[in-house]
């Protein structure tokens, strides 16, 4: 427990010191130098320490009045800054969206700065996380949810992305053919842990789309989270069956490659909000903004 003397007896003090002067002081703080007077006398009373010399004209901080008033100085600006954040800004509005961590790292983070510039009377929260907000509770004002695009209950879901997945590696180790993945370090990332209701692409059911047996397709490396799959594939650790929408800046960059097929369906993106929220800005804003980054015509450019 914090044992102070009274607030308004260190505001009167921390004034005073800053203006040498108990009347600019009272003029400051909407009292009477009377009552700056009184408060710094109970303060010097209780600290057992003069604080000021008092002069016709002005009053000077002692030694200690000096230390003492760099000290509230500093603590009085940061009580102002925090109460200042914890007011609503006038004119500003946030609208919080909820993705997959792998999605908001990857696809939702490089973009955050182009939403300010497109909404500047907005501020954008992101929400990233495995597990699925309640946002007809309120928790999020949208999201972007992966599935195999059936009814959501109460939600309205537009269909953004589908994912496609494909063996990538680092161009160091790229296989020239399928074969040569027999000998490879396959890198998997355990689609179980993460969605445990949902079969997705895995190396079995890719080898059996290229029509390529005889080896064994679950052995090598298994993470259970997407970004750490994709930045082993980006260190040259092996080769990963990845979401090409996940790694397509880095298939761009060349730091990743794809050296063949064929491609597995995975899951869809959808954008989801609740039914009878199309009319809230928080939504409108988002659905703007992410149909027009991730939407039919945005993908096909």
């Amino acid at each position: 427990m914090r044992r102070l003397p009274p607030l308004g007896s260190l505001r009167a003090f921390e004034a005073a010191a800053r203006l040498e002067s108990f009347k600019n002081a009272a003029a400051e703080l909407g009292v009477t130098p009377t009552a700056i007077s009184h408060q710094v006398r109970q303060l010097e009373e209780e600290l057992g320490t003069p604080l000021f010399i008092r002069r016709t004209r002005k009053v000077v901080p002692t030694v200690a009045g000096r230390a003492l008033a760099a000290r509230l100085g500093g603590a009085f600006d940061i009580m102002a800054e925090a109460v200042a954040q914890a007011r609503p800004r006038p004119g500003r509005r946030q609208a919080t969206l909820s993705a997959t961590l792998a999605f908001s790292s990857r696809l939702l983070v490089p973009r955050a700065g182009k939403f300010r510039s497109l909404y500047p009377g907005w501020d954008l929260r992101l929400h990233a996380s495995d597990e699925a907000v309640d946002l007809i509770a309120g928790e999020a004002d949208a999201a972007i949810r992966s599935g195999r695009g059936g009814e959501r209950p109460g939600l309205v879901s537009l269909p953004l992305i589908t994912e496609y997945f494909a063996p990538v590696c680092s161009p160091r180790i790229a296989p020239r053919q399928p074969e040569e993945l027999r000998q490879a370090t396959l890198i998997h990332f355990d689609w179980l842990f993460a969605k445990p209701t949902i079969q997705l692409p895995n190396w079995r059911t890719w080898a059996e789309a290229a029509g390529l047996g005889g080896f064994d397709t679950g052995a090598g490396l298994t993470f259970t989270d997407e970004n750490s799959t994709i930045e082993a594939a980006v260190a040259g650790q092996g080769i990963a069956l990845l979401s090409l929408a996940l790694v397509a800046p880095e298939l761009r960059s060349g730091v990743l490659v794809q050296p063949f097929g064929p491609l597995i369906e995975g899951l869809r993106f959808d954008f989801v909000y609740p039914e009878g929220a199309e009319g809230r800005p928080e939504v409108a804003t988002l659905r703007d903004w992410i149909l027009g980054e991730f939407g039919p015509e945005a993908t096909s450019r």
